[in-house]
């Protein structure tokens, strides 16, 4: 990597972190990792902080806003980090509440209220309300990780605002503090002047301020922009007694004070729900059709194009969609009024979807587009930067089509989608922030489409507020009067200047202290072919845009990413903290060591690489990818860790102990000699030695007699885990493979996928193994190959030909790679399972969740009558991660996210599935429990037979 040159970021002042610690009981992180993971949110800005504290309570956050004070340090409150408009940046001290500060401390049922620490995850909440038919009504498409706090400072809305409103609206009450240290404790904000800072009651009363407020505010449903100033009119309250001093604090991106304690409205939740999806020739009028559904008082009304969708969605006919859910007492009630809004849209296909499984699976394609979109159907990045303006609902049609028309001009794409019912309209263009003149048509754009929405009578922000993104432009939407009063009232409230500077007042430019340009401009010599990004490893790193869909704390349905972050819930281990790290390694400001970085490899460690993120992260990060390439350079000339060499070359040393499985197997029974070698391997000493196979699966193949009546020749992988570990589940295979008419063949000896030395980062050694396989398996290419470990499987469909780019046999083989399921349902499809009937249990593995999919041992499992799903997340073991000492904790952890509980809540009788060898063997270390493969139940029941009796025929 070549050696960055960049001008560092100032030091933070001398003694701050040692007064930070000594005032403050919570954490206080000055360190380069702590640094790095808050360089960045969901934006396209990037500033370096003095250091992080995760405050306890009140007494914690005014402790450090004292400290702060004293040495004139800013602070930026922050929650998720999911922010887009770079307001949960900043350059002083970051008071992360997401780690200490993340409760439900009330929640009353009678008054459908709830009061919640800054730092409580929204999906938390709603889950505390759902058991009394609340929810609370607000709902971002982050849901599942964006804070209260932070919903709160950005009035973050959601798709159901057409129902309940923006969070300002289902505020009751705030406690605060301000930093400069005004009042004993936290002030309390509500409806009325208690809790006003001097002067503010003034001002709001000044005759010409209030007569510019009452003209200069447009009346939109999602006017975020700005202050919410029209909140210290009389009028803001129902009785019209205002101010509503809750409601002007909300929306205020942490520049007025720091929000400790929030008193929240909740609504009541429908009992069930319908999904009206209504498609229509185009985006403009899907948008022109969207007002006229209001009035039939749907819960939502969102819209998006063709060009947001990438594969068959089962949608309905059209260019354009909009989601309209309703609500009723019953499901028949629910459906019954989407069908009347299906009659009344005038679309020209329309579906009604009230199964709850089909209703997520659309709403997913929705609530992922944050991430979807930032990639054009072509590969080319697409970013944040004018993301969520907001118009008139009854001029979203033709303001659409300008849109477009100013993009076009501009030479830009992006993929409009959003709140089609409010005028909200979400977007990633393919912004060239790279060059300098990609960035100054940036601004050229980003000027030109603020003076697009004015003359639409709208709003710069609709719902992310204005951070630095558009807070410059806020002089063409307000005017410079009512700009100066947004000044006026910072002032107020923060005379110090000491909170979120930089941001909605007296803002940095657009264009300025963007994350990319600190980056390398020559691509990074690796070792991965990087086929998606060009073959640049800081494109790929780029990928990850901030969204955060890794730090869900419970992982859903079959989803797997990220299993690490669900264990510890530290940010450095998740997917999106891990590439955060990689950022700025090529930075090189805050990690300065590149390659060589204790901070990144410390991050990596407890990455299972698994590869969930792969395929649930909406925008593809490759994380356990990203893990091989930076072990591949940390150690690159300096010994590695035992585990390395032991496990990572795992293939080599089964080779050479095969001969001697009995005597290494009763060594192993031997508990001082099984301590000694689990510590010279890197071992963790709470681990089992798997037991070795007396016969391996191809000394066993080349020994039997092959079954009369053999077929179709197909290639069965003898993968190591099989061959030495688990050789029932290759002679099963055989099994299976012969009763469906087809005689598997082996291939020579000396194949393997390389898997071990992959995930060790041993990249050259990899290269090697490949090589070696692709010329053993050449004669053979061209037919389908059965790979029975999914983790093997995915190394040759993936990993093989991005290690070997320039071999067209690496692509060709790659192709070739079938799991036992798919080649059944493909090779052959009449073939008729037998027939089991029995429940199922387990883990799909990671991998395969990953990589290969798992569609085809779905409909094979629905044939033989083996009900049920299998449980998603990852099992823990994940090959070498946990059997390494050092991971114990986390491998079980995550092994009790969901295989373990999926398991014990299994009736009896229930069939215990798991393909991936770790899988079989944590259930079995961890629960005492065997779990099978596929193959194995399947040829059980061939030999059964359909009477039930022995069947070797």
């Amino acid at each position: 990597m070549p050696e960055p040159s960049p001008v560092p970021p100032a030091p933070p002042p001398p003694g701050l972190a040692r007064d930070l610690a000594a005032a403050v009981r919570g954490d206080v992180d000055f360190s380069r990792t702590a640094r790095a993971l808050t360089t960045m949110d969901a934006s396209n800005y990037r500033r370096v902080p003095h250091g992080v504290v995760a405050p306890r309570d009140a007494a914690d956050v005014a402790a450090a806003l004292a400290v702060c004070r004293e040495h004139r340090v800013p602070v930026v409150p922050r929650g998720g980090g999911t922010s887009i408009a770079g307001q949960a940046t900043g350059t002083g001290v970051v008071l992360d509440f997401t780690r200490h500060m993340g409760a439900v401390l009330e929640l009353d049922p009678a008054t459908r209220t709830a009061v919640v620490q800054p730092g409580v995850v929204l999906d938390v909440l709603r889950a505390a309300a759902a058991p009394h038919g609340l929810t609370f009504g607000p709902d971002p498409s982050t849901h599942s990780r964006c804070t209260l706090g932070g919903m709160i400072g950005n009035n973050s809305c959601g798709s159901h605002s057409v129902a309940w409103g923006t969070t300002a609206d289902n505020v009751e009450s705030l406690r605060v503090l301000r930093y400069d240290g005004t009042g004993a404790g936290p002030l309390t904000l509500g409806r009325g002047w208690a809790g006003a800072p001097p002067g503010l009651r003034e001002f709001a009363g000044d005759p010409g301020n209030r007569a510019l407020i009452r003209t200069g505010f447009p009346g939109l449903p999602r006017r975020i922009s700005g202050y919410a100033l029209d909140a210290l009119l009389p009028e803001s309250t129902p009785d019209r007694t205002g101010p509503d001093l809750a409601r002007a604090f909300c929306g205020s991106e942490g520049t007025l004070g720091v929000l400790t304690e929030a008193t929240v409205r909740l609504v009541g939740a429908p009992a069930a729900r319908a999904l009206a999806v209504l498609g229509y020739p185009d985006e403009s009028a899907a948008a022109e059709a969207a007002p006229g559904l209001l009035p039939h008082h749907p819960l939502t009304v969102e819209g998006m194009a063709a060009d947001l969708v990438r594969e068959g969605a089962g949608l309905p006919r059209g260019g354009a969609w909009l989601f309209v859910e309703t609500g009723g007492g019953t499901p028949a009630e629910a459906r019954a009024h989407a069908e009347r809004i299906v009659r009344a849209a005038d679309a020209l296909d329309a579906a009604v979807v009230t199964d709850p499984a089909g209703m997520r699976t659309l709403w997913r394609i929705r609530e992922d587009a944050a991430g979807t979109a930032t990639r054009m159907p072509d590969g080319t990045e697409a970013w944040p930067g004018w993301e969520d303006c907001a118009v008139p609902p009854a001029r979203l049609g033709p303001y659409l089509r300008d849109f477009r028309a100013l993009l076009t001009a501009h030479g830009l794409r992006g993929a409009p989608y959003g709140h089609f019912g409010d005028g909200c309209i979400h977007v990633r263009i393919d912004f060239d922030l790279l060059t300098a003149d990609g960035v100054a048509r940036f601004r050229r754009f980003s000027e030109e489409q603020a003076g697009l929405v004015v003359a639409y009578g709208g709003s710069l922000s609709g719902e992310h507020g204005d951070g630095q993104a558009r807070a410059e432009l806020l002089p063409r939407m307000y005017g410079p009067e009512i700009v100066a009063l947004f000044g006026r009232f910072k002032d107020l409230w923060d005379p110090d200047g000491g909170m979120n500077p930089g941001m909605l007042v007296r803002p940095d430019p657009l264009d300025t202290n963007l994350r990319f340009g600190v980056l390398p401009e020559r691509p990074v010599d690796v070792a991965f072919g990087y086929p998606e990004d060009g073959g640049d490893f800081t494109a790929a790193v780029r990928r990850c845009v901030g969204v955060a869909k890794c730090r869900t704390t419970a992982a859903s349905g079959t989803g797997v990413m990220c299993p690490s972050f669900r264990a510890t819930g530290e940010e450095a281990h998740s997917t999106r903290g891990r590439a955060r790290l990689l950022h700025e390694m090529l930075a090189g400001e805050v990690v300065t060591d590149g390659w060589r970085s204790a901070e990144v490899r410390d991050a990596l460690d407890l990455c299972l690489s698994c590869k969930g993120c792969r395929s649930d992260c909406p925008v593809g990060v490759d994380m356990a990818t990203y893990k091989a390439e930076f072990l591949h350079h940390h150690y690159r000339g300096r010994s590695r860790p035992a585990a390395h060499y032991a496990m990572g070359r795992l293939p080599r040393w089964l080779r050479a102990a095969a001969p001697f499985a009995r005597p290494l197997n009763a060594l192993a029974r031997i508990r001082p000699l099984a301590a000694l070698a689990k510590r010279l391997a890197g071992v963790a000493p709470q681990r089992t030695l798997p037991v070795l196979a007396r016969v391996t699966f191809r000394d066993w193949a080349a020994r039997r007699v092959p079954a009369p009546g053999r077929g179709e020749a197909v290639t069965l992988w003898p993968d190591t885990f099989t061959d030495h570990f688990s050789p029932e589940v290759g002679r099963a295979a055989v099994r299976v493979l012969e009763a469906a008419g087809r005689a598997p063949v082996l291939p020579e000896r000396g194949v393997c996928c390389g898997l071990t030395y992959v995930s060790t980062g041993q990249l050259d050694q990899a290269r090697t193994v490949m090589r070696r396989t692709l010329d053993r398996m050449e004669p053979l290419l061209g037919r389908p190959v059965v790979v029975l470990e999914p983790s093997c499987a995915a190394a040759l469909r993936t990993d093989l030909p991005d290690l070997l780019p320039d071999d067209p046999r690496a692509a060709r083989l790659a192709g070739d790679v079938r799991t036992l399921a798919q080649y059944l349902q493909e090779y052959a499809p009449d073939w008729i399972p037998p027939r089991l009937d029995r429940p199922v249990a387990g883990q799909t593995h990671c991998h395969q969740h990953a990589v290969l999919g798992d569609a085809a041992e779905r409909r094979l499992r629905e044939r033989a009558g083996l009900t049920g799903g299998l449980s998603g997340g990852c099992c823990g073991l994940a090959g070498n991660f946990g059997f390494e000492k050092g991971h114990w904790e986390v491998s079980t952890a995550c092994a009790e996210d969901q295989l373990l509980p999926a398991v014990r809540a299994a009736a009896p009788g229930t069939e215990l599935l798991a393909d991936g060898f770790s899988c079989r063997t944590q259930l079995g270390q961890l629960a005492g429990r065997r779990a099978r493969h596929l193959a194995e139940v399947l040829a059980e029941g061939i030999d059964r037979g359909p009477d039930g009796a022995a069947d070797r025929g």
